[in-house]
Parts: structure tokens; C-alpha cells; sequence
């Protein structure tokens, strides 16, 4: 009984890490793969400016907090934030799990529980927001020029993300900073789709360079050098 244990054990460890090393090995390659590679050949007006934010691990869609194809100010309210500051030019979208979002303000406040929960997507997701005045760019910020017509298909994909479209529901109580707030949203982050998959999704929808596939930031950004 007991060596029938052992192996079991042995075979049960053996097929983790071969997944591990598969897993890894699956999101550096598809990662890798350009879709949407040729979007600067297509003659259109591009006029609306929005960004790709890392903060080395994680990617935020950054939008004009108002333009003529929308006005997040009726959904993302300035009032929901610490600051309360109205002046702000952009905000940012960052999809994720609720769990880690609210619970995990520093990596040092991570719990196992929490990744676990995450990782096999068991817990629910959130919408983060932040305001900017402006942005710098640089390595982990990225400017994109894009048409009215794929911006509105991006105001789509950010909308529906939320947990009930058009009218997000704020997290009161929660926030990181002055400028920041959260959103109960859709869906549930695993291991196969993360905040950057997400993110990566988002530039699809808008006809956007984006890796096929992707969990990490730099799967995005390695796209946009």
C-alpha cells in the first residue's frame, strides 16, 4: 500500500511539472504570434489617442476620459475617487480578479487562499479605474492612434465587461490611491486568462496589434517596440 502511494505521489508531481514546463513554454511561443500585423496598411483616420500601461506585471487600456464617441464621466465617476479631482484627461481599465484586487494591495499582502483561488478561477473579477492628467511615454507605456470606428468597438469591449454593461457598479471602500476606484465585473480570472489576457483581448476588439495569446504583460508590449 505504501509504495502503491508513493508512486502515485510520484506520477501526481511528475505530471504537474509537465504541465508547468508546457504551460510556460505555451505562453513565451503563442505569445510570440502578431495578429492584426497589419493594421498600419489600412488607410484610415486615426485620431483617437489610447495607451497600454504596465506595471511590470499587470496591463491597464487607458482611454480619453471624454471624447465625441464617449463620455466615461456618466459611468466613472470623479466622485468615487479619494481625490474627487475633475481635471483628470484619461482613465485606465484594468480587469482582474476581485479576491487579488481588493485583498492584495502589496505583494507582501498576498495569501495563499487568494492565489489558489485565482489561479484555478473559483472567485469572482473586478474593474480597476484610474485618472490621469497626462502620460508618459516609455517602456511600459505605449501610445496608440486609432480610428473612431475601432474605438467605439473598444468602448464596447470595456462596457460589456463590467458585470452589468452601461452602469458599473462601484466597490465602495476599495481603492489604492487618490485617483483610483473599482467595478464589480464579468467573468473569472484563471490561469489561462489573466489581466493581460484581457487587456490583450481589448486591442483585438479594436483591431489592434496583439500577441494570439497571452497571460503576461510583455507578451503585449513585445508587440509595440
Amino acid at each position: 500500500m505504501l509504495k502503491k502511494t508513493f508512486k502515485f505521489a510520484g506520477w501526481t508531481i511528475l505530471a504537474i511539472i509537465s504541465f508547468l514546463i508546457l504551460y510556460i513554454i505555451s505562453v513565451y511561443l503563442i505569445s510570440k504570434i502578431t495578429v492584426n500585423s497589419d493594421i498600419a496598411k489600412i488607410k484610415q483616420q486615426k485620431t483617437i489617442p489610447i495607451y497600454i500601461l504596465s506595471n511590470g506585471v499587470h496591463t491597464d487600456i487607458v482611454v480619453p476620459v471624454v471624447n465625441e464617441v464617449k463620455d466615461w464621466r456618466k459611468e466613472i465617476q470623479f466622485s468615487h475617487t479619494q481625490s474627487k479631482d475633475s481635471t483628470m484627461n484619461y482613465i485606465a481599465f484594468g480587469w482582474g480578479d476581485k479576491g487579488f484586487y481588493l485583498n492584495t494591495p502589496e505583494w507582501s499582502d498576498l495569501k495563499a487562499s487568494t492565489a489558489l483561488r485565482a489561479m484555478f478561477g473559483v472567485s469572482s473579477s473586478a474593474m480597476h479605474t484610474t485618472f490621469f492628467k497626462n502620460l508618459k511615454e516609455g517602456e511600459d507605456c505605449k501610445r496608440i492612434l486609432i480610428s473612431e470606428e475601432n474605438y467605439k468597438k473598444l468602448v464596447a469591449y470595456i462596457s460589456e465587461s463590467f458585470l452589468i454593461p452601461g452602469q458599473p457598479q462601484w466597490i465602495e471602500g476599495h481603492s489604492y490611491g487618490r485617483k483610483d476606484a473599482f467595478y464589480e465585473a464579468k467573468g473569472s480570472y484563471n490561469l489561462f486568462y489573466t489581466c493581460n489576457t484581457w487587456a490583450n483581448n481589448a486591442l483585438k476588439a479594436a483591431n489592434q496589434k496583439a500577441s494570439l495569446w497571452t497571460v503576461y504583460d510583455k507578451g503585449i508590449f513585445c508587440h509595440y517596440k
